[in-house]
């Protein structure tokens, strides 16, 4: 069982309409349903919903972990084995009916594609809404879920520490989709779980090492506070807290090392023999554009232990080739 602290996201539970009898914010599955993690004997059977690059690199260390994983996507012939592929539209309700195995663990891993509010709503709103009213009308419904979304759902800017029980700002419709998202999920009769991630880097994720060998300016005054998440540890903290008895409403998933823009810019072009990043003025009061920082304090609580712990583990994993993209 994992140690998980007793908190809970308590402006989400209120406006999700969550039912607070339902225990102290944590959630306990060790009597829920069957197929037990493999810690508690015997595998589950897994459905992970948009298994792009993350969901499948989670799918594949579950499946390395004994657990039955499918990987559901519009075209998922993609997927490498052992993931057993489902081509679904997730907003399509009468095909996921058709299509959709029974499972005891869902992971909700959509990404929107597109920088646009309607890519968002689908994802977010329409693909939620259309899952979940599939999953709650069957008889044997899966014993919880998990909604990765994002800390673009909190509004500080002033590069104060924030921690799950900050409050809900998103700012702009990709964050008000998320938001939605959630309060859909954790209002669900089927226990839920929401993960939000931040930064995510990794193989093929090299947008800010191409801006540091371009001899990029950065943010530094005032400086700006980024988070990030490798995604391999994106792929471990799910699959952690998969094997957990007992969890949490809501977790933030960062590294331990919450960094100014310019500090990792710096570092990245020191090993890129690039031309040191040149420290500008963003426009912005202090109080505005100094970003967040983001703590994953619940998360190391309850027991998970980080392959890159901060920027520097991951981007000289990303430098030296390690990994691959999955498409």
């Amino acid at each position: 069982m994992c140690p998980c602290p007793v908190r809970q996201d308590e402006e989400l539970r209120a406006a999700s309409g969550f039912p607070h009898d339902r225990g102290s914010g944590k959630l306990d599955f060790s009597q829920a349903g069957p197929g037990r993690s493999p810690r508690g004997g015997r595998s589950s059977r897994v459905l992970i919903a948009g298994c792009g690059d993350v969901g499948t690199a989670l799918g594949l260390m579950l499946c390395e972990r004994g657990h039955e994983v499918f990987g559901a996507r519009r075209s998922a012939h993609r997927l490498p084995a052992p993931l057993r592929p489902v081509s679904v539209d997730v907003t399509d309700r009468s095909a996921m009916e058709r299509t959709l195995p029974g499972v005891a663990v869902v992971v909700y891993a959509i990404a929107a594609g597109r920088r646009e509010e309607r890519a968002y709503r689908r994802a977010y709103v329409d693909g939620v809404s259309a899952l979940l009213d599939v999953l709650e009308h069957r008889t044997e419904r899966p014993r919880r879920l998990f909604f990765v979304s994002s800390t673009s759902v909190y509004g500080e800017r002033g590069g104060a520490w924030i921690d799950e029980t900050a409050p809900l700002r998103p700012r702009g419709f990709a964050g008000e989709s998320l938001v939605a998202g959630e309060r859909r999920m954790l209002a669900s009769p089927i226990p839920a779980t929401v993960v939000r991630l931040a930064g995510i880097y990794g193989p093929g994720r090299g947008w800010l090492i191409k801006r540091a060998r371009a001899g990029a300016c950065c943010s530094g005054d005032p400086p700006r506070f980024t988070n990030r998440i490798h995604r391999d540890d994106c792929a471990g903290v799910l699959a952690h807290l998969i094997g957990c008895d007992v969890v949490d409403d809501v977790y933030i998933g960062v590294d331990d090392a919450p960094a100014e823009e310019c500090e990792v810019m710096e570092w990245l072009a020191a090993r890129l023999d690039a031309p040191a990043p040149r420290r500008v003025r963003h426009g912005e009061p202090a109080a505005q554009g100094a970003g967040k920082r983001c703590s994953n304090a619940r998360l190391r609580a309850s027991g998970y232990r980080f392959r890159y712990p901060t920027y520097r583990e991951g981007y000289a994993a990303v430098l030296s080739g390690e990994g691959v993209r999955y498409p």
